[in-house]
């Protein structure tokens, strides 16, 4: 039991340094943010049709469930959208950054999706963080919109993750998964087709949806949309679920923070000067990533405490 424990504690690792190896490809591939999450959600459906067929799990659902997976794979694909166009106007670094302010949307938005009281410290935490983004805006002037993107994304993220964390209780998490990624495909291909039509500034203007120039990609660019589709997505969200059995929510909580410190690691790396920023954005991000640790043990030591008293 204990080599199983360790074994999904190493894995769970492996499946966040993957998860901030995707900001990564995002900046590696060529193709604007639109295209770009669209051939990640579609390829990443297929994928997981695959593995469904293969396990054999049931995908039937009610109406009332695929409304509530349209609304999530829409929001997802949102997320995405906004991600990875940060991504393309500022950097990885600034984007991986914003992104650690997603555990306080959740927070704040959570008394309004279960109805609970908010917690003092949550309230202090938020000012510190807006302290630490104040400090970003102030010294990487250049990046604004691709923060203002970022933290949009952060707030999406939130929001699915509240949206799915009362979905997961009732169906199968990987026909979750493939319902609201096929949703947000076709959610990303109406607007495509739009797009192409009325010639929207999103949209490059040499390139027709669904056309031969739309799939006209370099084999790079292929290779790594691949990868993005398959092992980021498919593979690591399968995975994750298995691995998350294993181990205590805390334990969770603090591996998926290392996943900006992965990104920004990996980024500077293979990305070189494009990602190097000032002292202070790096001081402005550790605190954001200090806070939301913080944050994390706080609410899992309230949570024991919470657990104990009902037990005694």
């Amino acid at each position: 039991m204990r080599d199983a424990k360790l074994q999904s504690y190493l894995h769970f690792h492996l499946i966040v340094f993957i998860w901030g190896f995707t900001a990564v490809l995002g900046a590696l591939i060529s193709i604007d943010a639109v295209p770009l999450v669209w051939f990640r959600m579609g390829l990443a459906s297929i994928f997981i049709l695959i593995y469904i067929k293969w396990k054999g799990i049931e995908i039937t659902l009610s109406r009332k469930a695929f409304y509530g997976f349209s609304i999530a794979g829409i929001v997802i694909a949102v997320h995405w959208l906004t991600f990875f166009g940060a991504i393309k106007v500022s950097n990885v670094s600034i984007t991986l950054a914003m992104m650690s302010t997603g555990a306080f949307f959740t927070a704040l938005l959570e008394p309004i999706f279960y109805n609970r009281k908010i917690i003092w410290y949550e309230l202090l935490f938020g000012l510190i963080v807006i302290g630490a983004l104040y400090m970003i805006f102030e010294v990487e002037p250049e990046y604004r919109l691709g923060i203002g993107l970022a933290l949009f994304s952060a707030f999406l993220s939130a929001v699915f993750t509240l949206i799915n964390g009362k979905f997961v209780h009732k169906h199968n998490p990987t026909k979750i998964s493939f319902y609201e990624l096929l949703i947000g495909t076709l959610f990303i291909t109406g607007y495509l087709l739009v797009a192409s039509i009325t010639g929207s500034a999103f949209a490059k203007a040499d390139t027709t949806f669904l056309s031969a120039t739309f799939f006209d990609l370099s084999s790079k660019d292929w290779m790594f949309l691949g990868l993005l589709a398959s092992v980021c997505t498919a593979y690591a969200f399968i995975a994750s679920v298995k691995v998350m059995r294993h181990l205590s929510p805390y334990t969770i909580m603090l591996t998926i923070n290392l996943e900006p410190v992965y990104g920004i690691v990996l980024a500077f790396v293979i990305l070189g000067d494009s990602e190097k920023m000032s002292p202070e954005f790096y001081y402005g991000a550790l605190v954001i990533l200090s806070v939301v640790i913080a944050n994390g043990i706080l609410k899992n030591r309230r949570k024991a405490k919470q657990k104990n008293a009902l037990q005694s």
